[in-house]
């Protein structure tokens, strides 16, 4: 077996590890090491029959050949880990096992797929991705890299969801549309046309209640200074 651990002791670390328990029913795969968290009120404590290793320094002590999944949501968060992390280790991929793996879709590392999802033809799927139970991604779909979809989001086809989006429960985007960088789709809104970056929807039909000036125009100085160096 590969030895494994969870970053994320929250509610999604403790529901990837009951789907790498669920895996080990089947075919013996993982060696759950424990939990990785930064919260110090944590440290020590078993949950569900594993303990909480320590915060993300301890990785420092794991062999090289460990696996790493991080069970957490959070866009920046996720994204600093992987940062900090740095190829020091392999990231694992966790997908349920009933969930119809075919080959008409690619699926990046260290994506967390939940029961009852249903992903049909010709689908990307980026890195660090969760997707909960009973999502469905429809035909010729783009997920991209640290998506959320919370449970029961429909993405229903021709859709291209950016970078570090995170789609409430419930919620829906028709056919053909595109939902920005890190935009928040609230749950159960419907969204019937293009969301811009940095943007938060809410409603049906979804409509914008709120955007990140701030980040975004920190993405456009960012996006030209990296123009001047080419």
């Amino acid at each position: 077996m590969k030895n494994i651990v969870i970053i994320g002791a929250g509610g999604v670390g403790r529901e990837t590890a009951l789907i790498i328990q669920q895996i080990n029913e089947l075919e013996l795969t993982w060696n759950l090491i424990g939990f990785i968290d930064d919260n110090k009120d944590s440290w020590g404590k078993v949950i569900n029959g594993y303990s909480v290793i320590g915060g993300i320094d301890s990785l420092e002590v794991l062999p090289s050949d460990t696996y790493i999944i991080i069970a957490i949501a959070n866009y920046e968060i996720k994204r600093k880990i992987v940062n900090k992390i740095n190829n020091k280790f392999k990231f694992a991929t966790i997908i349920h096992p009933k969930v119809y793996i075919h080959n008409y879709m690619n699926i990046g590392e260290g994506t967390i797929i939940y029961e009852g999802v249903i992903l049909t033809a010709n689908i990307e799927v980026g890195k660090h991705v969760i997707i909960s139970p009973k999502c469905g991604i429809g035909h010729d779909s783009i997920i991209k890299d640290y998506v959320s979809l919370l449970w029961n989001v429909n993405v229903s086809g021709n859709d291209i969801i950016e970078e570090g989006v995170m789609m409430g429960s419930g919620s829906t985007v028709i056919q053909g549309k595109k939902i920005g960088k890190a935009s928040i789709v609230g749950a159960g809104a419907v969204v019937i046309k293009d969301v811009d970056i940095y943007s938060t929807v809410v409603g049906v039909p979804a409509k914008t209640i709120k955007v990140d000036y701030e980040r975004r125009e920190r993405e456009y100085e960012e996006s030209l200074i990296c123009n001047n160096c080419k």
